[in-house]
């Protein structure tokens, strides 16, 4: 502020101390001061009204606010600190931020080593890392959807045909797979068979349904849970099928069962 009013404070000053002040002032207070800017902008500039507001400026910057009483002034600072809409500023980045802010620099460091970002050279702009960063999460989403919603012959029955298949073949993939002790794979199509009963053929391998959403559709689903568990814990939790279990599973998917043979 003082180096731009030494520019102007002169009686007639010249065009180029003029812009020399513009461009002090620009850079000392960036657009903090737009009146003065405005009058220095002026054509012809106003040299009087900016002058007058860069001393009254100068002025309070010299004579910085003060109280006769600290202490209270301190104390109402504090309660207004105090305040819930202030709890931020006092507590410590979460987990969740912080394992984002993790997440974010360590997308940027294997960016960067991936394009050979520290090499000479231009450098590759910051919001491109995180495009990519964006685009390899949003990939990983996807697929970890696809692999937990729908999809579920997929290792089921890995060395059946790729296709809708009538609920009849799962079931008698079923019995194939109880009968060599394979219970996991037997109550999985035991749910492929339920489930192509309830909604169609092309329901186990093109529907991003679960297991449980679909068994809602049937008229009562509850009765479908002793099927329904022993899948989720196998599955998911990659637990074993015992026998009594899959008996159990067994004779709630048997009323599914005959309207699929009868069909086939």
């Amino acid at each position: 502020m003082q180096g731009a009013y030494d520019l102007v404070k002169g009686s007639t000053p010249d065009d180029t101390a003029r812009l020399q002040a513009i461009a002090v002032l620009e850079a000392g207070t960036g657009s903090s001061q737009p009146e003065i800017l405005s009058d220095l902008r002026r054509k012809p500039p106003d040299y009087g009204d900016a002058k007058a507001r860069m001393l009254a400026l100068l002025a309070a910057l010299d004579e910085p606010a003060n109280t006769s009483d600290p202490q209270a002034a301190n104390q109402r600072l504090h309660d207004v600190l105090a305040m819930p809409r202030y709890n931020a500023l006092h507590s410590p980045p979460s987990l969740l931020e912080r394992f984002g802010q993790w997440v974010r620099d360590s997308i940027i460091r294997l960016l960067r080593l991936l394009l050979g970002s520290n090499a000479a050279g231009p450098q590759v702009p910051i919001w491109l890392f995180f495009v990519a960063g964006v685009v390899v999460v949003a990939v990983v989403a996807f697929a970890v959807f696809r692999t937990t919603r729908g999809g579920f012959n997929r290792g089921v029955m890995a060395n059946q045909p790729i296709g809708p298949r009538a609920p009849a073949d799962y079931f008698a993939e079923a019995d194939r797979l109880a009968a060599q002790g394979d219970r996991v794979g037997a109550i999985r199509a035991l749910c492929a068979g339920v489930a192509a009963t309830l909604a169609g053929e092309q329901t186990w391998v093109g529907s991003a349904l679960t297991v449980r959403e679909i068994f809602q559709r049937a008229p009562d689903p509850t009765r479908l849970r002793p099927l329904l568990l022993p899948f989720e814990a196998a599955v998911y939790g990659r637990r074993e099928v015992d026998a009594a279990t899959y008996e159990r599973a067994a004779q709630v998917a048997a009323p599914y069962r005959e309207p699929a043979t009868v069909a086939a």
